[in-house]
């Protein structure tokens, strides 16, 4: 398997896909909400949490926090406790939210886009190998996925520091747990659902039906979210690391999957 043969494959998809505003729209107007909008309402309207329900849903979240940081949040007042989780530990899931969404969409268009523009026949006539023209759909997928969430956690980084230095007195962001999670786990976790999607992408008759599909691999995301919010877990260092490898093994499954149920005849009996 040649890399240069496979970028060929991303430099077309890749072309395609920057005159697609079904799939530009969302990877941009998504991470701008979690990474701007979000910050803004819970640091500017402090109000939208009630002092009476400040930490009544995160007592179980705090009491496996680390001692020091048990230690930092009993010397705050209930409503920076309660920004602070925001900030740094309920909103973490929502990063990898990000490139999932973002990785689904541009690979819901990879086969099934191709097949409602008739251009699949000539891309599986050419005499690239499987494994090139899978590696290529991949990499339309992921470059810009992570692009999009690399941006996204350094505008988060800028509001919850703006937002928050006058709380705070100090920068929370970006802080270890955080740059694993985006520089570690993102991409992998994005890796997983590329695969998936492109598998989905490969089987179905067009674009929309594969995205509807896909949906589905963000409510994993959603259950670690959850899991953090009600003490199950706590996403840090260690549960990342757990995390990485994990995917990571997933990941080297879903390829090696989806390149033996690869069939160049039965995508082309569906545009037929």
């Amino acid at each position: 398997m040649r890399l240069d043969r496979a970028l060929l494959v991303f430099d077309k998809d890749w072309r395609e896909v920057r005159r697609n505003w079904e799939v530009i729209l969302p990877i941009t107007l998504v991470p701008l909400i979690f990474s701007v909008i979000l910050p803004a309402i819970f640091f500017i309207l402090p109000g939208s949490v009630s002092s009476s329900a400040s930490t009544g849903g995160f007592e179980a979240l705090i009491g496996n926090l680390p001692a020091g940081v048990q230690a930092e949040l009993a010397g705050m007042t209930p409503l920076h406790v309660m920004t602070y989780i925001l900030a740094l530990y309920f909103f973490a899931p929502f990063f990898l939210i990000i490139p999932v969404m973002a990785s689904s969409v541009i690979a819901s268009d990879s086969f099934a886009g191709e097949k409602e523009r008739k251009t699949i026949e000539g891309l599986l006539a050419t005499p690239l190998t499987d494994g090139e023209l899978l590696l290529g759909k991949i990499l339309v997928s992921f470059v810009p996925s992570m692009l999009v969430t690399f941006l996204s956690f350094a505008a988060y980084c800028i509001s919850v520091d703006y937002l928050g230095y006058g709380l705070f007195g100090r920068l929370l962001l970006p802080n270890l747990s955080w740059l694993m999670l985006v520089l570690g786990l993102a991409p992998v976790v994005s890796m997983a659902a590329i695969g998936l999607t492109v598998m989905i992408s490969a089987r179905v008759r067009g674009f929309r039906e594969a995205q509807q599909i896909s949906v589905l691999l963000i409510l994993p995301i959603l259950g670690l979210l959850f899991a953090q919010a009600a003490g199950v877990l706590v996403i840090g260092p260690t549960m990342i690391m757990i995390l990485i490898g994990l995917f990571a093994i997933i990941d080297i499954v879903v390829f090696r999957v989806g390149l033996g149920l690869f069939r160049r005849e039965e995508i082309l009996s569906q545009t037929r």
